[in-house]
């Protein structure tokens, strides 16, 4: 009898164990796979030889924000991983996403030019997700292209030039001498400079488009000084995306006159020469990691993937609706090492951030400036504003 007694009591004892230990037991652990999409680009040709070219912006920025993502997850049970897919040159990158990535991720980074962003977002295949573009700075994405299942990460042109703007009105250099080259990136540059130039109550004095030969070098001592004689202008302002002649305008023009746009003091989301709000640590563990200087696509990728793990964590969930959700909330706010919180604007889904004005070895201003006074956020005296927007219906 004692020893039945014995056994029952060890039962009672081990179920009342079990029973006090359930609730103290490890949750299990939630995975967010992100996959990133690319295609293999054609190295341009090179204006110097000073600056290599750099095949693979923006996946390290990437890979950086994952081992970031999950040391914030180890305190919320969650693990990010991030899955890289590169589309040869000539390969089709719709036909990549339809057989490798459709089926199997939500949450795509697309590091792709702005016509085949739209043909993935628009694809019958891409309706369950969210695309994060970290490469395009079109305006018309923003705007009448603009996709509900698109979130923009690079500031826009017209936010670029509206940085700019802002810097040149308060230093009071209103008369602007627009130079524009011949590449469509030119010309849709151009036309946010002269937004801007609208906006902000500047004076184009002379736009002329750059004809001459490919290298510069060349024509520089004849054609840049008699190129850019005529009105009285206080800035030189550069629409060169390229690259193909923009850097040989500086101290070669008939007036002395400073040169602003895509060269000379340039409006970025990132700079080599930032240091202030913790950039000096972000932009040391970057090159220690990667060997170079953390470019632009490098970190808005980097912002991408920290975007998703921000909203994975508060919501504690890899439910693609929740964490879309939370992107487009007035409670998401991500650090960006700009001195602000930098968030999504839910009419078009661009990422509100300060600008970098910055020279070749200087950080000048960051944008926007002191005395640019908006109703709800400063940051979006920058590029297209609610009442502006182009885009029917917003993101959702």
């Amino acid at each position: 009898m004692k020893n039945r007694s014995t056994v029952i009591i060890t039962l009672l004892l081990g179920v009342s164990s079990a029973l006090y230990a359930a609730p103290n037991a490890a949750p299990k652990t939630q995975q967010l796979r992100i996959a990133y999409l690319t295609q293999q680009q054609k190295a341009p040709a090179a204006l110097s030889n000073l600056d290599a070219f750099i095949s693979n912006k923006g996946e390290p920025g990437a890979a950086l924000a994952i081992a970031d993502n999950n040391t914030t997850g180890q305190f919320t049970h969650q693990t990010f991983a991030l899955d890289s897919f590169v589309v040869p040159l000539d390969g089709d990158v719709l036909a990549v996403f339809n057989r490798k990535i459709a089926e199997k991720y939500a949450l795509v980074l697309l590091n792709l030019p702005a016509e085949k962003l739209l043909v993935i977002a628009d694809a019958k295949t891409a309706q369950a997700h969210l695309f994060l573009d970290i490469a395009s700075s079109d305006d018309a994405l923003r705007n009448e292209q603009c996709r509900a299942n698109m979130l923009h990460i690079q500031p826009s042109r017209a936010m670029r030039a509206d940085a700019l703007a802002q810097f040149m009105l308060k230093k009071r250099w209103q008369k602007w001498f627009l130079v524009v080259g011949e590449a469509p990136e030119d010309v849709l540059y151009a036309d946010a400079i002269k937004r801007a130039a609208k906006r902000f109550g500047m004076k184009l004095v002379a736009e002329k488009k750059w004809e001459h030969s490919y290298d510069a070098r060349k024509t520089e001592q004849a054609d840049v000084p008699v190129f850019t004689q005529g009105d009285a202008y206080d800035v030189l302002v550069v629409a060169d995306e390229q690259g193909v002649f923009g850097e040989y305008l500086g101290y070669r023009t008939w007036s002395p006159r400073p040169v602003i746009g895509t060269q000379g003091l340039i409006a970025t989301a990132w700079h080599k020469t930032h240091e202030q709000w913790g950039a000096i640590q972000m932009q040391n563990r970057f090159k220690e990691k990667n060997g170079r200087w953390m470019e632009e696509q490098d970190y808005s990728a980097y912002l991408a993937v920290r975007a998703i793990g921000e909203a994975a964590t508060r919501v504690r969930s890899n439910d693609l609706a929740a964490i879309k959700t939370y992107l487009l909330s007035e409670q998401f706010a991500l650090q960006g090492y700009k001195g602000n919180s930098l968030s999504f604007r839910p009419w078009d889904g661009q990422l509100r951030q300060p600008i970098l004005l910055a020279a070749d070895r200087s950080l000048v201003a960051v944008a926007p400036i002191e005395g640019f006074l908006h109703p709800k956020t400063e940051l979006d005296t920058l590029g297209y504003d609610q009442p502006e927007t182009k885009c029917q219906g917003g993101i959702h």
